[in-house]
């Protein structure tokens, strides 16, 4: 889900079994996720699955910087389940953010409601300054490879 709530196709590389989700429908992903193949492993570790999404940045659909974009299934529920959910959707989604170099993954609707606060701050916030702050994180994040905490 992107700006103002507006539907688009995320491009990343596969990373899980083709049924992933087949049985139980859409989950979070956790550490460890039994539905990761090992190269998806490999893919995420690097932050590799994320390169297609340069794409969506072209495409004017993301941002470099900015709240990383949910999935409809759990933007919904997350915006039934937490107050003022919604207005992370006033910018566009980015392939990196203050969340994401602030929190941990989410994987429940308490993370989702903690890292709300990351992408109220940035949005509040935004500026080159901060944006560049972001990007310089979340370079070195990916060259140390190493999770925000």
């Amino acid at each position: 889900m992107g700006k103002n709530g507006r539907l688009f196709q995320l491009v990343k590389f596969r990373t899980m079994r083709q049924e992933a989700e087949t049985e139980n429908g859409p989950q979070w992903a956790v550490d460890d996720d039994p539905r990761v193949t090992r190269v998806g492993k490999f893919l995420r570790a690097l932050h590799l699955d994320d390169i297609p999404q340069l794409w969506c940045v072209l495409k004017g659909d993301m941002a470099f910087v900015g709240p990383r974009p949910e999935r409809p299934e759990f933007a919904e529920l997350l915006s039934k389940n937490i107050p003022y959910y919604g207005l992370r959707h006033m910018v566009r989604p980015g392939l990196t953010g203050w969340a994401q170099v602030k929190y941990q993954h989410v994987g429940a609707v308490e993370d989702a409601r903690e890292e709300l606060q990351y992408d109220l701050f940035y949005i509040k916030n935004a500026s080159i300054g901060l944006d560049l702050l972001i990007m310089f994180q979340t370079i070195k994040t990916i060259l140390l490879a190493r999770s925000p905490h």
